[in-house]
This record gives structure tokens, C-alpha cells and sequence, in this order.
């Protein structure tokens, strides 16, 4: 295996990582940004107001994005495998 294909399947995994990672962040961002508006407008600093939303933001966007992270993770799995099969043994 030479250094490009070290580094095209490097490049393909943090893809495929930034990919799966996306929607929970998102989720958990835009739930903190609303969060944080609603304190600044209403002055309630509880603790607990700042965690739970987001709590549940990331539990719905992965409700709602497992199935596509599955396919996803599963296709990436079955691509590295047969690049494997492909190196051919000994």
C-alpha cells in the first residue's frame, strides 16, 4: 500500500466522519443557540435550561438521522473491506 492511497483513504474516513457528525452537531447547536437567546431575553440563568434541550435535540437528530448514518457507516465499512480483499495476501 503506498503513501496515496494511505492518504485517499484517510481523507475518505474524516469524510466520512464530518458526514455522520454533522446533523448531531447541528441539532445540538441550533437547540444552545436557541437556548441562549431565550435566557438573554428572559434573564433565566438555570443551569439545567442549557442541558436538557440539548439533550433532547441530539436524541431526536439521532432518531431521525440513524437509519442514513447506518447506510452510510455500512458503505464505507464494505468499500474499506474490499480495498483490503483488493491489496490481495501473501
Amino acid at each position: 500500500m503506498g503513501i496515496g492511497e494511505v492518504i485517499t483513504l484517510f481523507k475518505s474516513a474524516l469524510q466520512t466522519a464530518f458526514c455522520l457528525a454533522g446533523p448531531i452537531l447541528l441539532f445540538g447547536l441550533v437547540a444552545g443557540l436557541m437556548v441562549s437567546i431565550f435566557q438573554a431575553v428572559t434573564q433565566i440563568h438555570e443551569m439545567t435550561l442549557t442541558f436538557v434541550p440539548k439533550i433532547f435535540a441530539v436524541v431526536l437528530s439521532l432518531v431521525l438521522f440513524l437509519p442514513w448514518m447506518l447506510q452510510t457507516l455500512t458503505g464505507f465499512t464494505i468499500k474499506l473491506f474490499e480495498g483490503i480483499g483488493r491489496m490481495g495476501g501473501p
